[in-house]
C-alpha cells in the first residue's frame, strides 16, 4: 500500500465516522458513537504510520508526491483539484493530529460518560480531526483554505457544546469571530496570489512569487501572517483562546494542543518560501511570537482557573513556535509543535481527572492537597510540568532550547532582544507551572475537596488513565527525536521540505540550555518559596495581569460599543421610521382598502343589480367615445 493511497484514507476515516454518527442518529447507543469516532482516529492515525514508514524507504528527495481525485472546482482559467500533498511535512503533523487527537478521543469516551448529548459530541470531534487533516493535507492553497475554515466552524461547534451555558454560547461566538479576522485576511492574500501568479498550487506559486515586487510580497504575506496569528491565537487575535475553556476539558486538548492552534505555525512554514521573499513580515511574526509568550506568561501567574492556567501556557508556547518559524528554524518550531502536543494535551488530560472527581470544579483555590488522593494524576501531572518548564531529561527541554539558540544565531539587535524575552518566558513558564502544581496537589487540603471528591470513583476509569498514561510516555521521550551536538532526527525529516535558514552552533544551543534550564529552575524555586515553604505571603495580583492588558476593553471600546451604538440610531432613525413605518403604512392602507371593499358587500341583489348596470353603461360610453 503506497503513501499515496494510505493518505487518501488517513484524510477521510474521520469523515466517514461523522456521516455514519449523523445518520445513525438513536439507532447507535452513546458509547457505540465513541467508539466509531475513536476507531475512525486510530485508523486515520494507522494509515499515517503506514505513510510516514513507506516514505521512510525512499531517498529524501524523492518523498514529496500529489494526488489528485477529480477537479472539484473550476473557474475561467483557474482549475483546482481535490488533492492531497504527501511530504514530510504534511505526513508529519498527520502524525501529530491523528495519534494525539485519537488519545483526546478515547478520554472523551470516560469523559463525556452518561451525557445527553454524547453522539453529537462525537460527531463533531470526528469533524474537527477531519478539518485539521484536510488543512494539513491539502494539495493546494485554496484546500487548505477550506480545511481552515472548517476547523474554525468545528470549533465553534465544540466550544458551545453545552449550547444550555450563556458563557458557552458567548465563548463559541467570539472564537468564531476573531478566527473570522485571520480566515479574511487569509482569503485576501490568496486573492491577491491568484492575480499576480494564476494559480494557488504550492510549487507554482512559490516560483512564481520570485517576480513579485516587494510591497505585493509583503501584502500577501501579511495576509497569510493574519490568518496564522488569529488561528494560533497570537496578539493582537488572542482573547478568543481564554475563553474557550467553556467547552468541555477534552475539547480544550484538541484545540488547544495538537491541532486548531498550531495550524498557524504549520500554515507559515509550509509558506516558508514567501515569508523569505517578504523578511520584515517573517520578522513581524517572530517579534509577535516573543511578546505573546511574555505576556501569556504574566496573565498566567494570576489566574485561578486550571484549565485558563494552562489555556495561557497554550498562547505562550506558540509563542516560542512562532518565533522559532519566524526566525527560519522551521524544524525547531515544528519540533516544540510535536512535544507541545503531548505534554500539554497530557496537562489538559490531567487537569480534566481532577475536575472530573471533584464534580466539575475548576478553582484552584479550592483545591490542595490532592496529591494523596490522586498519586497516578499527580505523576502524570508532574510529567507535563516539567516537559513544559523545559527541565532536562523531558521533552520540553529538547525542543524550546533549539528556539532560543536561533535568537542568538540571528544576532544584532533584534536577536538579542527576542533572546532576553524567550528566556523571560522560560522564567515565567517555570514559575506559573509549579504554582499551579503545588496549588492544586501540595499544601492543605481545602474542605471542598473532602466533601465533593468521590472515593469509590476515584481517579477516573481506565479509558481516561490509558491515554493519560501514553501521553505521559510521549512527553517523557519525544523530545530524544531530536538531540543538542547529536542526532537531529526531525530536522533531517524536513530538510527536503522546510529546510531552515540560519543554522545554530553548539555553544549557542548550550548556553540557551544552561540559562533557559537555571531560569525554569528559579521560576519552579521561588513558587516552592512562596507556596510550600510558605516564606512570604503570596504577592498581591497586578492589575494589568488580572484584566489581561485589558485587550478585552480595549475592543469592547473600539468595535463592540460603536457597532451597538451605530446599530441602535439605525433603528431609531431608519429601520423603524422608514422601513417599520412604511411596513405599517401599508398594512393599515390593505386593510382600508379591505374595509371598504367589505362595505360594498350588502348582500342586496338590487345592488349588485345598480352596480353592474352602471359598468355596462361606463364601458359603453367608453367605446362610443373610442370611436
Amino acid at each position: 500500500m503506497t503513501e499515496i493511497t494510505t493518505s487518501w484514507i488517513c484524510l477521510f476515516s474521520p469523515l466517514v465516522a461523522v456521516i455514519v454518527i449523523a445518520l445513525g442518529g438513536n439507532r447507535f447507543s452513546r458509547r457505540a458513537a465513541g467508539v466509531i469516532a475513536t476507531g475512525s482516529v486510530a485508523l486515520s492515525f494507522a494509515a499515517a504510520v503506514v505513510a510516514f514508514a513507506t516514505m521512510l524507504t525512499r531517498a529524501p528527495g524523492n518523498r514529496s508526491h500529489l494526488s489528485t481525485a477529480w477537479t472539484w472546482l473550476s473557474a475561467g482559467n483557474l482549475h483546482f483539484g481535490l488533492s492531497v500533498l504527501v511530504d514530510p511535512l504534511s505526513v508529519f503533523m498527520m502524525l501529530v493530529v491523528s495519534g494525539v487527537g485519537g488519545l483526546i478521543v478515547l478520554y472523551s469516551i470516560g469523559y463525556m460518560h452518561g451525557d445527553d448529548e454524547e453522539r453529537r459530541y462525537f460527531a463533531y470531534m470526528a469533524m474537527f480531526v477531519f478539518s485539521m487533516l484536510l488543512l494539513v493535507q491539502g494539495g493546494n492553497l485554496i484546500l487548505l483554505l477550506s480545511g481552515w475554515g472548517l476547523v474554525g466552524l468545528s470549533s465553534y461547534l465544540l466550544i458551545g457544546f453545552w449550547h444550555e451555558r450563556p458563557a458557552a454560547i458567548a465563548a463559541a461566538k467570539k472564537a468564531f469571530v476573531m478566527n473570522a479576522i485571520g480566515d479574511a485576511t487569509f482569503a485576501l492574500a490568496l486573492f491577491l496570489l491568484i492575480a499576480k501568479t494564476g494559480t494557488l498550487d504550492y510549487g507554482l506559486a512559490f516560483s512564481k512569487a520570485h517576480g513579485l515586487s516587494q510591497t505585493v510580497l509583503i501584502l500577501i504575506a501579511l495576509g497569510l501572517l493574519g490568518g496564522a496569528v488569529a488561528k494560533s491565537a497570537q496578539l493582537p487575535l488572542h482573547t478568543w483562546l481564554p475563553d474557550a475553556m467553556e467547552g468541555p476539558t477534552p475539547v480544550s486538548a484538541l484545540i488547544h494542543a495538537a491541532t486548531m492552534v498550531t495550524a498557524g505555525v504549520y500554515l507559515i512554514a509550509r509558506t516558508a518560501p514567501i515569508f523569505q521573499l517578504a523578511s520584515v513580515v517573517q520578522d513581524t511574526a517572530a517579534a509577535l511570537g516573543a511578546v505573546t509568550l511574555v505576556m501569556a506568561g504574566l496573565i498566567a501567574l494570576v489566574q485561578t482557573d486550571i484549565k485558563r492556567v494552562i489555556a495561557y501556557s497554550t498562547m505562550s508556547q506558540i509563542g516560542y513556535m512562532f518565533l522559532g518559524v519566524g526566525l527560519g528554524a522551521y524544524a525547531s518550531g515544528m519540533f516544540h509543535l510535536l512535544t507541545h502536543a503531548f505534554f500539554k494535551a497530557l496537562l489538559f488530560l490531567a487537569a480534566g481527572v481532577v475536575i472530573h472527581a471533584l464534580a466539575g470544579e475548576q478553582d484552584i483555590r479550592k483545591m490542595g492537597g490532592l496529591r494523596g488522593l490522586m498519586p497516578k494524576t499527580y505523576a502524570v501531572f508532574l510529567v507535563g510540568a516539567l516537559s513544559l518548564a523545559g527541565i532536562p531529561p523531558f521533552s520540553g527541554f529538547f525542543s524550546k532550547d533549539p528556539i532560543i539558540a536561533a535568537t542568538l544565531e540571528r544576532g544584532g539587535a533584534f536577536g538579542y532582544v527576542m533572546f532576553v524575552l524567550a528566556i523571560g518566558g522560560t522564567f515565567l513558564t517555570g514559575l506559573y507551572t509549579f504554582r499551579l502544581v503545588f496549588r492544586v496537589f501540595h499544601g492543605d487540603r481545602d474542605r471542598f475537596v473532602d466533601e465533593t471528591f468521590d472515593t469509590h470513583h476515584g481517579e477516573g476509569p481506565l479509558v481516561m488513565l490509558l491515554p493519560v498514561g501514553v501521553l505521559a510516555i510521549g512527553a517523557t521521550l519525544a523530545g530524544w527525536l531530536q538531540v543538542p551536538g547529536g542526532w537531529h532526527g526531525v530536522s533531517s525529516w524536513l530538510q527536503p521540505v522546510a529546510a531552515p535558514i540560519l543554522e545554530t552552533t553548539n555553544t549557542q544551543e548550550a548556553i540557551a540550555s544552561i540559562v533557559s534550564v537555571v531560569l525554569g529552575l528559579a521560576g519552579a524555586g521561588i513558587a516552592w518559596w512562596i507556596y510550600i515553604a510558605r516564606r512570604r505571603p503570596a504577592p498581591a495580583a497586578v492589575p494589568a495581569f488580572e484584566r489581561k492588558f485589558w485587550f478585552d476593553e480595549l475592543y469592547d471600546a473600539l468595535f463592540h460599543r460603536p457597532a451597538v451604538t451605530t446599530a441602535k440610531v439605525l433603528y431609531a432613525l431608519v429601520e423603524g421610521p422608514l422601513v417599520g413605518g412604511s411596513m405599517a403604512g401599508i398594512a393599515e392602507a390593505v386593510r382600508g382598502l379591505g374595509t371598504g371593499t367589505g362595505r360594498l358587500q350588502t348582500g342586496l341583489v338590487r345592488t349588485y343589480a345598480l352596480a353592474l348596470a352602471a359598468s355596462l353603461a361606463v364601458l359603453a360610453v367608453v367605446f362610443l367615445a373610442v370611436r
